[in-house]
């Protein structure tokens, strides 16, 4: 009972984060990041009839045989799917059928959950419902890119409830040492987090809050980003080329900062954590205060120390696998491990993450030049 009671609560939290769009606001894809809010809502769905209810409810018949093809991801094993960049030309499905489409799953999915699982599908179960978290991040972040790109810079309405800032940044120092990372005890936790392991970590010392929009205008007034000696060459290049001069969503107009926020365009708060910035940004940053990013080992032994969950934290790792490794059997295998190469590990959680899917365990990745996504940064040294 407390599963089935999980999945209600999960899958109502998906259609609350859509509950303010207009039917159109379903469909826009700006850019090949950025996914319509119906495809998430049809995706995560098609997650749980795929994986569970096709091959484990006797009986069950599919909604749309055409569905697999639309709502696949990026699972090579489980056949053709509509190309990422292509989600926004899908103009059918509606959004009226795809909502048909959750209504028909989770009427299966609960009567199917009423049963006694083994604790092989009870895993594959909330694998499932912590996939379908992730996705509510996205659409959270999908939801402030389609609007925040609009011309008219639309509100979105009160948007996610934000947790007390704690404004001080006061250095932590940590001793040299042998330390234990990675994922244990009984809760969930993604096959990325496991196989916990030593790592020698050098003294370092890591702030205590993370930077703020005032601490990231002084680096803008001072030319950072016409500078550069503060940027890795490719992210040199990144900045040239499309001439980016200030995080995500900052715009000049009539003499001051504004930025645009769920509730429309705002004057630029000085004390919040300064977020959507890619990791060319934050790295950048860290070398004009003569400090660095730390490394996802240094972040998570130090965590227990400082507030987080504000923003995801660039950290100057590469997202690899960890020891022991192993990439489970069919399409389950390819969740994680075939996405490590060429992005940067982000520690933490945000605004947007759901309440109780995030850990200091977690790892979140991204490719360097993104910054949709709530990320931020916290310096060490």
């Amino acid at each position: 009972m407390q599963l089935l009671n999980e999945y209600k609560k999960v899958r109502d939290r998906s259609a609350f984060i859509c509950r303010p769009l207009k039917t159109e606001d379903y469909v826009v894809q700006p850019v090949v990041d950025v996914s319509p809010p119906k495809w998430h809502l049809g995706h995560t769905t098609w997650f749980f009839e795929t994986f569970l209810l096709m091959p484990h409810c006797e009986g069950y018949q599919v909604f749309d045989a055409d569905y697999n093809f639309v709502f696949n991801s990026y699972y090579e094993s489980v056949g053709k799917r509509v190309i990422r960049t292509d989600r926004g030309n899908l103009s059918r499905p509606s959004v009226s059928d795809i909502y048909s489409y959750r209504e028909y799953v989770d009427a299966a999915m609960e009567q199917w959950l009423t049963y006694e699982l083994s604790p092989e599908l009870t895993q594959l179960v909330l694998l499932g419902l912590n996939h379908e978290e992730q996705h509510q991040e996205l659409l959270y972040t999908d939801i402030k890119y389609i609007l925040g790109h609009n011309p008219l810079m639309p509100a979105y309405g009160e948007g996610p409830q934000l947790a007390s800032i704690n404004n001080t940044k006061e250095p932590i120092s940590i001793k040299a040492g042998i330390y234990e990372i990675g994922h244990t005890g009984e809760g969930f936790s993604f096959d990325n987090e496991l196989g916990r392991h030593k790592v020698y970590l050098q003294d370092f010392t890591i702030l205590s809050g993370p930077e703020t929009n005032a601490d990231f205008l002084a680096f803008i007034e001072s030319g950072g980003y016409q500078d550069f000696r503060y940027w890795h060459s490719e992210g040199w290049d990144w900045v040239q080329k499309n001439q980016v001069k200030a995080p995500m969503y900052w715009h000049w107009l009539d003499g001051e900062w504004q930025y645009y926020t769920w509730q429309g365009l705002q004057p630029l708060h000085a004390h919040e954590p300064v977020v959507h910035i890619s990791y060319y940004e934050a790295a950048a940053y860290a070398a004009w205060k003569g400090m660095r990013l730390p490394t996802e080992f240094e972040w998570e032994i130090a965590a227990t120390q400082f507030n987080w969950g504000r923003r995801w934290e660039w950290t100057e790792s590469a997202y690899l696998p960890y020891p022991g490794f192993v990439k489970a059997p069919g399409a389950i295998g390819e969740y994680n491990g075939k996405f490590m190469v060429n992005q940067m590990v982000l520690r933490g959680s945000s605004d947007v993450t759901p309440p109780g899917h995030s850990r200091i365990t977690y790892r979140n990745f991204f490719h360097p030049h993104l910054r949709w996504q709530f990320t931020g940064v916290r310096l060490a040294q």
